[in-house]
């Protein structure tokens, strides 16, 4: 599986940013498909994930209400949109795709085998 994320940029507090994340090599759909982010000298974490059943939506608590993931099957992409920019959003995003993940793992980066390149966000205040 390879993925490319694409959509960073620098932006002002309040601004919005679309971030794109391609999969290939994909065999089927059935991964569940996340975001995770990691600032300077932090600790990578998660920001959101979208499941493969139902279209589940899941997202860290400092971003709900302002980011949305979303996905296009039929062009093996993820997306997250996000309003309402903070400085504190600052950090270069990953994408990440995991079949067979349980629902408890979702949220843990070390559960992911799959990683895109990473895609730096700068939210400037």
């Amino acid at each position: 599986v390879q993925l490319q994320a694409s959509g960073g940029g620098l932006v002002q507090a309040g601004g919005s940013l679309r971030l794109s994340c391609v999969a290939s090599g994909m065999s089927s759909s059935r991964h569940v498909m996340s975001w995770f982010r990691q600032a300077p000298g932090k600790e990578r974490e998660f920001v959101s994930a979208h499941h493969w059943s139902g279209g589940r939506t899941f997202y860290t608590d400092s971003v709900k209400g302002r980011f949305t993931i979303s996905r296009d099957n039929g062009k093996n992409t993820v997306y997250l949109q996000m309003d309402s920019l903070k400085p504190e959003d600052t950090a270069v995003y990953y994408c990440a795709a995991q079949a067979g993940i349980i629902l408890s793992s979702i949220r843990n980066y070390r559960h992911y085998d799959n990683w895109g390149q990473g895609t730096q966000v700068t939210v400037s205040s």
